[in-house]
């Protein structure tokens, strides 16, 4: 594929009258993702840890698209508590739903808990999203073309589950349960394929990573030698938030995207470029982990849906 064929965020189709949520839309990928889908006409809820900032975010959408249809609700993935009442409230105002764009995400930090006890990337990037997902599957399934997108990374292909030690008691390494949280989404995008596939679902599960791009991820919550490599050292090779968001937004309003597919960059190692279908790790492919995490990932949430789809 050439440059100039290239799918970029000006051929995303029209999306007047379908509602997206956005995890993570003030800033990065997500603030992307939101411009975009707002220009293009869509309804965008950011959902965001903090309220006031993604207040700032509508604001600079605004001032560049006065018409974008835009509401900010509050949601802290790590804690479960605020992903019940945020579907809740959402669930009462929207009957209906679209698009789900499980965008947000925390790396490398020290190691610390979430409100319920688990380790705070698998809490946030995992375990947040697996019962958001689950809980607005009723809206969703009531959707026009109807999707799930779940953003991984690259980092997958290197990560597995411990799943004797999920939340790192005995041992942590800041980038290893980064990768176990992204591997994590892998599997389960894919195991929510097969289950709503089973089920007859008219919902999508996709999948995408952005390659390497600028966001404040690298940097806000890192320490050490990986803030140093991803903040400083491998900056100048990033793309911009605009051009890494581009898989997702491919996954989110292409009409030619199959269920169970994976998206990403299509130029060098998958670090930048236009968006292209990619592999899955066949360790994340498999569906007796996909089982295995989606068990775990019901008895730490308490959110049960799907049932398990056939052997």
């Amino acid at each position: 594929m050439t440059d100039n064929e290239r799918w970029t965020a000006d051929r995303v189709p029209d999306q007047t009258g379908r509602v997206f949520v956005v995890t993570g839309a003030n800033s990065g990928l997500g603030l992307a993702t939101t411009r975009a889908l707002a220009r293009k006409g869509g309804h965008v809820v950011l959902a965001v840890r903090d309220a006031a900032k993604g207040h700032r975010a509508v604001a600079e959408i605004t001032a560049e698209q006065p018409g974008a249809r835009l509401e900010v609700r509050r949601l802290d993935l790590t804690d479960l508590d605020s992903v019940r009442a945020f579907a809740e409230g959402l669930r009462a105002d929207h009957p209906r739903l679209d698009v789900l764009v499980n965008n947000a995400g925390v790396m490398a930090p020290p190691r610390s808990l979430s409100a319920q006890g688990h380790e705070v990337q698998f809490a946030g990037n995992h375990l947040g999203h697996f019962a958001l997902t689950g809980l607005l599957l009723g809206p969703l399934t009531d959707g026009d073309d109807p999707r799930v997108v779940t953003v991984t990374s690259t980092n997958h292909r290197q990560g597995r589950l411990h799943f004797d030690d999920v939340s790192g008691e005995r041992t942590y390494a800041p980038m290893r349960f980064y990768n176990q949280s992204k591997f994590a989404n892998a599997v389960f995008g894919r195991e929510l394929h097969r289950r709503l596939t089973a089920a007859g679902s008219p919902v999508r599960s996709l999948l995408a990573h952005p390659g390497y791009a600028s966001t404040n991820l690298q940097t806000s919550a890192p320490v050490g030698l990986v803030k140093l490599l991803f903040g400083r050292v491998l900056a100048p090779f990033a793309q911009s938030p605009d051009q890494g968001a581009l898989p997702q937004l491919h996954t989110a309003t292409a009409p030619d995207v199959a269920g169970g597919e994976f998206i990403g960059p299509d130029g060098f190692a998958e670090l930048r470029g236009g968006p292209t279908r990619v592999r899955l790790s066949a360790a994340a492919a498999d569906p007796g982990t996909g089982r295995r995490l989606w068990d775990l990932s019901e008895r730490l949430t308490g959110v049960r849906f799907l049932s398990p789809a056939p052997s």
